[in-house]
């Protein structure tokens, strides 16, 4: 059984960790975002096609490669343009409470369990038209670091203050 403090170690270690990974996602998203803006279709289809022509030349029926190839195929300017905005969007509104966690401002506490519980209702959303299982770990995820959030705000608040 474990004493208060070390309950506390393991509850802000916990913490940090999750909020790090959240900013660490948030940076790629952000970087994706970038990636699509500066990169045409054209050239992701070029690219796809550069990844998977040895897939292709092995088995021309390569789940993977041929999936890929189509999705690529798929990519329209408006779709890359509306990707891009999006991945930028949820990466710097991400990157902007991790922050203001990361620094133990009290009122970025409240915000990013409000942040993430708008990403969990989207990606449950999400996962009722596609069903990717991927947004389901994703949201399980979101509700851990959520939770953990709310026990972080919990002790933060209940510190008394220093002047």
């Amino acid at each position: 059984m474990m004493n208060g403090s070390r309950k506390a170690v393991l509850r802000e270690r916990l913490f940090r960790i999750s909020v790090l990974l959240k900013g660490l996602d948030a940076l790629l998203e952000i970087a994706g975002g970038i990636a699509l803006l500066a990169i045409t279709p054209g050239t992701i289809v070029r690219m796809v096609g550069l990844l998977t022509q040895d897939e292709i030349r092995e088995d021309r029926r390569d789940l993977v490669a041929n999936f890929l190839r189509h999705a690529a195929s798929r990519f329209s300017p408006s779709g890359e343009h509306f990707m891009a905005i999006y991945l930028l969007g949820h990466g710097v509104v991400k990157m902007f409470v991790v922050v203001a966690l990361l620094r133990n401002k009290l009122w970025g506490y409240p915000l990013s369990i409000a942040v993430f519980g708008g990403f969990i209702a989207y990606q449950i959303y999400r996962f009722t038209l596609t069903g990717g299982l991927g947004l389901i770990a994703l949201t399980v995820f979101d509700l851990i670091v959520v939770w953990l959030i709310w026990l972080e705000y919990r002790a933060v608040k209940s510190r008394p203050h220093r002047s």
